[in-house]
């Protein structure tokens, strides 16, 4: 998820452009660059890092050019150096391209580009773009960008500049967004509203297919068939300050509900035309990955949750044997691992110290490694022997929401490949299953527009002191991550156990003050997890159930109800964590805590 700014006006360009990619740097930290054009040519500024060194690099050669686009980049292919940064040229350096999105047909796009003489330079997907705008170039720079578009595969916001066109800039997308702020003889090119708001709050959304001819006095904007379109400009009501985390109040929240995009894009590609799973990253041959008799996944707090998703579908699809290991441990109790053995690390930032020492430890002795996380270029991609990416983009609010579903989503797919290349399921259970997961994005997307209860929820439990959440098979780790939101963001103890485990021991604790939140979808333990519900209520306890949408019996059982739509229960982890992420959320706001940087805790643990 990267930032995308361009300016047109009588400004000096590099002016707006390093602010707006200021607003924006919470997108992309791994690189940054601008590209100006004036009467005579154009001028290309790339560096490494944070912004801040591109701020150095045009504070010692200030660039006066009135046209420009900037961009900050989370990688996604290709390492963060500065071949890789954006903005990107075509052979001659005429014209320059920023992206945001990925180009799925980017390798066959880039060898066939190759074979007709085009010098790339780097290793990413966006340069092929570039390419291709050069080689259909005919004097009409439109044109040359819509019969690109044509032939990409994936999503892109992209902004454009030619030397041959000073004043201009072509903005397109499709699937990632892209805005523009109209303003008095000036307009920007931005991928968030953040970017403009210092300019005007007066704003242009284009849509899908849609590609704009912006310069400073107008935006033309032509649809996919080629017709001019008219826009709709809307207000903006925020200001700036809420802006910067899209209209959201927290980044917290905004990150709930930016999950049907991670999902989506950590899905993306991963399933081929002929059947086959998409995991080229593991760096493993077919006959290797069948050759795995025993699985050790070892991770860290919300990780270890998502790790504990995964060992139930690796065992039922794949029928290996799986162990979940707290990182901190792993390496300490003198783990049998081996050639045979593949140890799965789960770090969202890629540099949790733990888990470092896990991946060394399993290496030392012998095992295929592999990585699952947020952040290319990361220590753990370069000491993992393979790498599965969540394409979740930047995750600044401490607790993590979108990442722990995207991680479940990495997972996942890594088990129906375990399995395809074990055999253990039939091709047709795969792609059945695959048809089912990826419309796991649209159902998060549906609870998010409709949270039923969870306010009246939150109004019941926020003065707890203690609680106890419960779950059975895929609702375990489901409970036990909706506790550790609860007990990052709001302050209340909350501890989760298997439902079954109740009577030996945490029993004991219930009281009326002691709220009971139990995971009650539809599944194979569904009447054992109302029988627990039954002994709790005896006792006196407030429950919460999240339950399956219809089952209007589970009301007999529980004070709130929290529905889920309907899945199987292989899959219903992710769909049955957003109401407890929400209900942790408006709880803590409830109790004025501060859901984005909670007390004590930092986002990236990079100490033993």
């Amino acid at each position: 998820m990267c930032g995308i700014v361009g300016y047109v006006g009588p400004r000096r360009a590099t002016d707006v452009l390093l602010g707006g990619l200021a607003r924006l740097e919470y997108r992309g930290y791994d690189s940054a660059g601008v590209a100006v054009t004036d009467g005579d040519g154009m001028t290309v500024v790339r560096r490494v890092g944070r912004l801040a060194n591109l701020r150095e690099a045009l504070a010692a050669h200030p660039l006066d050019d009135t046209t420009g686009i900037g961009h900050t980049r989370w990688a996604t292919h290709g390492r963060p150096t500065e071949e890789n940064a954006h903005p990107h040229t075509d052979c001659e350096g005429s014209l320059a391209v920023v992206h945001n999105g990925i180009i799925e047909n980017y390798a066959e796009l880039r060898a066939d580009l190759a074979s007709a003489g085009h010098i790339l330079r780097s290793e990413t997907d966006t340069e092929a773009v570039a390419h291709l705008i050069e080689a259909h170039y005919a004097g009409d720079l439109a044109e040359a960008v819509r019969k690109t578009l044509a032939v990409l595969r994936g999503s892109y916001a992209l902004a454009i500049v030619h030397r041959n066109h000073p004043g201009e800039i072509i903005a397109a997308r499709r699937e990632s967004p892209l805005i523009i702020g109209i303003g008095e003889g000036e307009n920007i090119v931005a991928s968030d509203i953040p970017a403009v708001l210092e300019y005007t709050r007066e704003i242009l959304s284009l849509k899908d297919d849609e590609v704009a001819i912006v310069t400073a006095d107008s935006v033309v904007v032509h649809g996919a068939d080629g017709a001019v379109v008219a826009p709709e400009v809307m207000t903006v009501q925020w200001d700036l300050d809420a802006a910067e985390k899209g209209g959201y109040e927290d980044f917290m929240l905004k990150e709930i509900y930016e999950q049907p995009k991670s999902l989506r894009e950590t899905l993306r590609g991963r399933m081929g035309d002929n059947g086959e799973i998409q995991l080229s990253e593991l760096a493993m041959s077919a006959e290797e990955v069948a050759a795995i008799s025993r699985v050790v996944i070892i991770a860290c707090g919300t990780s270890y949750h998502a790790g504990l998703v995964a060992k139930n579908l690796i065992e039922r699809w794949a029928r290996m044997p799986v162990e979940v290991d707290v990182s901190s441990e792993f390496r300490y109790r003198d783990p049998i691992v081996g050639d045979d053995t593949l140890v799965v690390a789960v770090t969202q930032s890629g540099e949790t110290a733990d888990t470092l020492a896990g991946v060394r430890e399993a290496r030392d002795r012998g095992a295929k490694v592999i990585a699952i996380t947020n952040v290319v270029g990361s220590r753990v991609t370069r000491e993992s022997d393979g790498v599965i990416y969540t394409h979740a983009g930047p995750e600044i609010g401490v607790a993590a929401t979108k990442t722990f579903t995207a991680q479940i989503a990495a997972l996942t797919v890594l088990a129906l490949k375990l399995a395809q290349a074990k055999g253990t399921l039939s091709e047709e259970r795969i792609m059945a299953l695959w048809g089912e997961l990826v419309t796991i994005p649209d159902i998060v997307e549906a609870e998010l527009e409709d949270l039923g209860d969870v306010d009246a929820c939150a109004l019941q439990c926020k003065d707890a002191l203690s609680s106890l959440f419960l779950g059975r098979g895929a609702g375990v780790a489901v409970a036990m991550e909706g506790a550790l939101k609860l007990k990052e963001i709001s302050y209340i103890h909350a501890e989760a156990y298997p439902a079954g485990e109740m009577k030996h021991g945490p029993i004991a604790l219930i009281t009326e003050e002691v709220p009971i939140v139990v995971v009650a979808t539809q599944g194979p333990t569904y009447e054992k997890v109302v029988s627990n519900m039954q002994e709790v209520r005896a006792r006196g306890a407030h429950v919460v159930a999240v339950a399956t949408a219809g089952d209007e019996e589970i009301h007999r059982h529980a004070e709130c109800v929290l529905y889920v739509p309907r899945t199987s229960e292989a899959l219903s982890a992710i769909p049955a964590s957003i109401p407890l992420q929400m209900l942790a959320y408006r709880i803590a706001k409830l109790r004025g805590c501060d859901v984005d940087q909670p007390r004590n805790l930092a986002k990236s643990v990079t100490v033993e």
